[in-house]
C-alpha cells in the first residue's frame, strides 16, 4: 500500500510515543496494575492530549478529521506496542454511531467527550441473544414522556469505565424480530442500572448490566425508534475494521517477539531459528500477516472512498482473516518458545489470551463466514 506523508508521519509518531511510554514490560505492568487492567487512564489522557483519540472524528467536535485508513494505522501500531488503551475500541465504535444518527446535542456530548478521553460502551448482547441479535428481549416501554427499561445485558466491554452506555433495547415486536429495536443514550450513573464485572482470562474487560425500572427521557433515543437494527448494520464496516486492525497489530507483535527469541535461544549448540522447521513456519506466518494487512488496509481505503457504503463481504473478510491469523500466530509462537512462551516472564501468554477471544467477539468467525457466503448467493434456502 502507498501511504501519504501524513500517514507515514502518524505511524512514526505513534511508534515513537509507544517506544517511550510502553516500550518495556516494567512500564506496561506499572500502567496496568501488574497486567490485570487492560486500560490505563494515565496513558489514555496523554493520547487524548496529542489528539489521537479523536483522530477519525469531525474537526467541529475536536477531532482530527482523518479517515478509516488513519484510524486503522493507529490501532495497528498501538496494539503492536501493547499499549493498554482497551477502552478506545468501544469508544470509537460508539462515537461513529452518534456521528451517523445522533442529535446535535448527543453528537457534541459523545464525540467531543471521546476526543478528550471519555470512555463509552455499547450494550447489545444478552444471555439468550449473542450472534442472534434479533432475539433481544431487554425492553424499553414508553411511559409518559420517556421510557422505562427492564432486562439484562451481558459481555458489555468497558461498561465499568464508561460515562455512558449505548443501549440497544426492544421497543416493539417480540424476540426474533429485527424490527422494533431502538438505541438509547444511558448515563452510566442512571438509577436502575447496575454494572457487575465478569472475570475473564484477559482481566476486567466485560460486564453484566441489569436494568430495573431504569427511567430514560424521550430525548435519550438515538436515531429512529424501532430502527435500531438498520442503524447497527450501518456501523459494521467500522466495528469489524477496528477489531481487525487491533488483531493485526497483535499478530505482528507476536511475530516480532518470536523472531527475536529464536535468534537468541540456543539448543543443540546453535540458535533454534537456524532449524529449517522453524524457519519455514515463520515464513508462513509472515506471509499470513501480510495477507491480512493488505486485506484490512484495502477495505479501509474502500470505506474512505465511500463512507456510507456497507461492505459486508470485505469487512467480514478482514475481521475473519485478521483474527484467525492472530490466533494462529500467537499459538504457533508460544509453541516455538516452548515453556518460556507459557510463562509471565514473556509477553506471549498475554498475546495468546488477547487473540483467542478475538474470533468470538464482534461477530464470531462462524458468523463472518456465513455473511461472506451469503454475499455469493449461498444460503440454507437454496434449492
Amino acid at each position: 500500500m502507498e501511504w501519504s506523508d501524513e500517514q507515514r508521519s502518524l505511524v512514526e509518531a505513534v511508534r515513537d510515543f509507544c517506544r517511550r511510554e510502553v516500550g518495556t514490560r516494567e512500564q506496561r505492568r506499572n500502567l496496568t496494575n501488574g497486567g490485570r487492567e487492560p486500560h490505563s487512564p494515565e496513558l489514555y489522557r496523554k493520547m487524548a492530549d496529542l489528539g489521537w483519540l479523536g483522530l477519525s472524528l469531525p474537526e467541529e467536535f475536536d477531532g482530527g478529521g482523518a479517515g478509516m485508513t488513519e484510524l486503522c494505522l493507529f490501532l495497528e501500531e498501538t496494539s503492536r506496542a501493547m499499549a493498554p488503551i482497551g477502552g478506545f475500541t468501544t469508544s470509537i465504535i460508539v462515537a461513529a454511531t452518534y456521528q451517523r444518527f445522533g442529535t446535535p446535542a448527543q453528537k457534541k456530548l459523545i464525540l467531543s467527550g471521546v476526543a478528550r478521553g471519555v470512555i463509552e460502551a455499547v450494550a447489545m448482547s444478552e444471555p439468550e441473544a449473542g450472534s442472534d441479535v434479533a432475539n433481544l428481549s431487554c425492553r424499553a416501554e414508553r411511559r409518559d414522556d420517556g421510557y422505562v427499561v427492564n432486562g439484562q445485558k451481558t459481555w458489555c466491554s468497558n461498561a465499568h469505565l464508561a460515562e455512558h452506555i449505548l443501549l440497544v433495547a426492544r421497543t416493539s415486536g417480540r424476540a426474533g424480530d429485527h424490527h422494533g429495536l431502538t438505541m438509547f443514550l444511558v448515563p452510566a450513573s442512571a438509577p436502575g442500572l447496575t454494572v457487575s464485572g465478569i472475570d475473564t482470562m484477559g482481566g476486567r474487560e466485560v460486564n453484566d448490566l441489569y436494568f430495573t425500572d431504569c427511567v430514560l427521557p424521550a430525548d435519550a433515543v438515538v436515531g429512529e425508534v424501532d430502527n435500531g437494527w438498520r442503524q447497527l448494520m450501518a456501523g459494521l464496516n467500522m466495528e469489524r475494521l477496528i477489531l481487525a486492525s487491533v488483531m493485526l497489530g497483535t499478530a505482528q507483535r507476536a511475530f516480532d517477539d518470536v523472531v527475536e527469541y529464536v535468534k537468541d535461544r540456543r539448543q543443540f549448540r546453535r540458535p533454534i531459528g537456524s532449524f529449517q522447521v522453524l524457519r519455514h513456519r515463520l515464513a508462513d506466518l509472515a506471509t499470513e500477516i501480510e495477507c491480512a494487512r493488505l486485506l484490512v488496509h484495502d477495505t479501509a481505503a474502500k470505506v474512505d472512498k465511500a463512507p456510507d457504503t456497507v461492505l459486508p463481504r470485505e469487512s467480514s473478510m478482514a475481521k475473519l482473516k485478521a483474527t484467525e491469523t492472530a490466533r494462529r500466530v500467537t499459538l504457533d509462537a508460544m509453541q516455538m518458545m516452548g515453556g518460556y512462551g507459557y510463562t509471565t516472564e514473556f509477553d506471549m501468554e498475554r498475546l495468546v489470551r488477547s487473540s483467542i477471544v478475538s474470533t468470538v467477539y464482534g461477530g464470531a468467525s462462524e458468523i463472518q463466514r456465513e455473511i461472506i457466503a451469503k454475499t455469493y448467493g449461498l444460503s440454507e434456502q437454496m434449492s
